[in-house]
């Protein structure tokens, strides 16, 4: 027997890599944002995690919460769809922990948290994997050998949520024929990746078997030639816990440039820093080149969304990025990408580009509003 998720506040918590987002919807046929807030840059987990809750019981807010919704990057091969925590769910999630150490980890401690602090509150999982969970095999597979994949070695991709909510948005604002097309969608944050969809199917994406893999990032490697690391590793004794800091935390824009992971501290400094500029424009040519991939993989291309924190906030990346791709039909109007107009694309190009502020804490809300779950089905 199923029964809907009653219609009180449901609390959404984004744990990232180095934060915490969270906000309280009121449901409906569109759920309502009443708050949100965020703890940026977490040292001690612990103490962050403490603080969010104390900050949402002194506003009186938690005592309202019937639901509380975590994003969770990395489900491994057993979850996709929604899913209710319960003690199973919480194991599978811990034996995933070597796919995503840099993610996991904070996202467990968060529902622990939450479910010591209210104990009656259904917690669910909603996973960035879910999106690309039908990749074609081609896509989907490794060229390892194939029994490895029995095993859940395999491409997964991540961004879902993101991804989720730009498809929707881009049919709200552009109709159900745009939103059927070819397009790539590039979330490009301090953790970046692209996906190729057609027809409101994920074809192929940036990242991997983790969240390192694809696109150069703020710290982390993104592609990285294996040998590097097995040179690395004899040259140097790494050990994997030196090798995982190396790819995760050391590299990327941070590593390129030496002075700083955030796009926005390299921009203002690209003129009189050779590193800084380096950086962006290895970036820049890394976005544009997995772009072309992309539209392979489509057989064209109708529409570019851009989206997350560098993709929404950054005209100068946007429009370096674009350069070299004229010969897709892509043309940018400057005036427009200047502004963050939601269109960007200029008259004549035949590739329709937009910027689309995407909304994880929004997508989880309608996921929850939409969700039917076990009546009696087991609790964190």
């Amino acid at each position: 027997m199923a029964e809907p998720i009653p219609p009180s506040h449901i609390l959404t918590v984004n744990g990232g890599s180095s934060s915490i987002k969270f906000a309280i919807f009121e449901p409906g046929e569109e759920p309502r944002r009443l708050l949100e807030g965020a703890i940026e840059r977490v040292g001690d987990a612990a103490q962050a995690i403490a603080g969010l809750i104390d900050w949402l019981n002194e506003r009186g807010e938690l005592g309202s919460v019937t639901v509380v919704c975590h994003r969770v990057v990395h489900g491994g091969p057993h979850h996709f769809d929604p899913v209710v925590v319960t003690p199973e769910v919480l194991a599978d999630l811990r034996n995933a922990i070597p796919l995503d150490p840099n993610h996991l980890p904070l996202e467990i401690r968060l529902i622990e948290a939450l479910h010591e602090r209210l104990p009656g509150v259904r917690q669910v999982a909603c996973f960035d994997t879910a999106f690309h969970r039908d990749l074609p095999l081609p896509a989907r597979m490794l060229p390892i050998p194939r029994s490895y994949a029995d095993a859940g070695v395999r491409r997964y991709g991540f961004h879902g949520l993101s991804f989720t909510y730009l498809l929707e948005e881009l049919e709200r604002q552009a109709g159900s024929d745009a939103a059927r097309g070819r397009m790539v969608l590039a979330h490009l944050g301090s953790g970046a990746s692209l996906a190729a969809v057609r027809g409101g199917r994920c074809l192929d994406t940036t990242m991997g078997l983790t969240p390192t893999g694809g696109l150069m990032m703020g710290t982390r490697t993104g592609d990285l030639d294996p040998g590097v690391l097995l040179y690395l590793a004899r040259r140097d004794g790494l050990s994997l816990d030196r090798i995982e800091d190396l790819i995760a935390r050391r590299s990327g824009l941070l590593g390129i440039s030496e002075t700083s992971p955030d796009i926005r501290d390299l921009l203002a400094k690209q003129s009189t820093d050779a590193r800084a500029s380096e950086a962006i424009e290895m970036f820049c040519y890394h976005t544009r080149k997995w772009i072309g991939a992309m539209t392979t993989v489509l057989g064209g291309l109708d529409t570019l969304v851009f989206s997350g924190g560098i993709g929404e906030h950054a005209p100068e990346i946007r429009s370096r990025i674009c350069i070299g791709l004229e010969f897709l039909g892509l043309h940018i109007d400057a005036a427009a990408n200047e502004r963050n107009d939601p269109v960007i694309s200029s008259t004549e190009s035949t590739v329709t580009v937009r910027v689309i502020p995407t909304d994880e804490q929004l997508m989880m809300a309608r996921m929850i509003h939409n969700m039917t779950i076990a009546s009696d089905g087991a609790r964190a």
